[in-house]
């Protein structure tokens, strides 16, 4: 049975969603099943996609929605939800 799931999360890090978090985010969603996107306003980016991800533009202090959808989407967005919180493991 197919899986949705969604959960809003603020971009902590100091440079935002750039292309080693963007890399990292992406490294990340390609270990689950689940289609994830992330959104934006009215932006959406495949979170299999670097560029994608690094055309939202997302800036420090942003909110972004990761949503899931397969077997295993609780279990993938709770894991990109707890990367952007980590601030993608950057010291600021």
């Amino acid at each position: 049975m197919s899986q949705r799931a969604e959960k809003t999360v603020t971009i902590e890090n100091k440079l935002g969603l750039h292309a080693r978090a963007a890399t990292q985010l992406v490294q990340l969603a390609n270990q689950f099943k689940a289609t994830v996107t992330l959104h934006k306003s009215d932006k959406e980016a495949n979170a299999n996609s670097v560029l994608g991800l690094m055309m939202l533009e997302s800036h420090k202090g942003e909110q972004v929605q990761v949503v899931g959808e397969g077997d295993d989407a609780r279990q993938a967005v709770d894991a990109i939800a707890a990367l952007i919180a980590e601030r993608f493991n950057e010291a600021e």
